[in-house]
């Protein structure tokens, strides 16, 4: 591998060991793997990947960037951690998900997708109630069950809706 990469689990399931070897992985990319695809464990193993957690300053920049946009809500755990190990290395992101390739762009972050053909456009979101239609301040944590909760106001559901 010519140039630091981390990878996303799309990585992880759809390429084979060769492609991925030496690239760099999060913890928690390990039983979200397992999870979806238990006979891939066998891979990670020959792959011979990088483990490595983000440090407590990179985290810091991931939130904030991800914050900026309101991608932050849409964010799984991994994927936060994923951008901040992209954020601390200099590292490019090879991922689909479309909100890591968004907080890329904004952050002058080097990504490719793995099987898709990836974003054509920066998008920030609001935490809209489905009901009322207040705005809310995005949260500044990924959810671990995405829910987003639900207005003070009337009760309904909260959700991201792309800003206009």
């Amino acid at each position: 591998m010519d140039s630091v990469e981390v990878l996303d689990t799309a990585a992880l399931l759809a390429w084979p060991v060769e492609r991925m070897r030496g690239g760099l992985v999060v913890p928690g990319q390990r039983s979200e793997l397992l999870h979806i695809s238990p006979d891939r464990e066998l891979v990670l193993e020959a792959a011979e990947l990088i483990w490595e957690a983000p440090s407590e300053e990179a985290l810091a920049k991931a939130r904030e960037l991800a914050t900026t946009t309101g991608d932050m809500a849409g964010l799984s755990s991994v994927d936060f951690e994923i951008l901040a190990l992209a954020v601390e290395r200099g590292a490019t992101l090879f991922t689909d998900d479309y909100r890591l390739q968004n907080l890329c762009e904004l952050a002058e972050i080097a990504w490719s997708s793995v099987m898709t053909e990836g974003i054509r456009s920066m998008w920030s979101w609001d935490l809209r109630c489905t009901g009322c239609a207040s705005v809310f301040p995005v949260p500044d944590s990924p959810s671990p069950d995405r829910k987003l909760g639900n207005c003070r106001e009337c009760g309904s559901e909260l959700v991201l809706r792309r800003r206009r």
